[in-house]
């Protein structure tokens, strides 16, 4: 699998995790989305969130890099990230 397809495949399945866990409408979906302001997000969701992400795409989070996510791009970087690193251990 090369990068681009693991970005793909990862911004898909966040996307539909935003969706269902979130009931984010689809066109809300952007990259430069904030997830508090644009989102509508909270501290709580962002927890719901780490455990979604977690349990969907078979990563561990830390709590110090969740932290500094902002967007939904972030969410995917720190995403496709996680899952390449796992992808090399295989």
């Amino acid at each position: 699998m090369t990068s681009q397809e693991i970005h793909s495949d990862v911004r898909a399945q966040v996307d539909d995790i935003m969706h269902q866990g979130f009931e984010i409408p689809v066109d809300k979906l952007q990259p430069t989305a904030i997830l508090f302001e644009d989102l509508g997000l909270d501290s709580l969701d962002a927890v719901d969130m780490l455990v979604l992400l977690e349990e969907k795409m078979k990563i561990k989070v830390d709590t110090e890099r969740l932290q500094k996510v902002r967007t939904l791009q972030d969410v995917y970087l720190l995403v496709t990230d996680l899952t390449s690193a796992a992808h090399l251990k295989n």
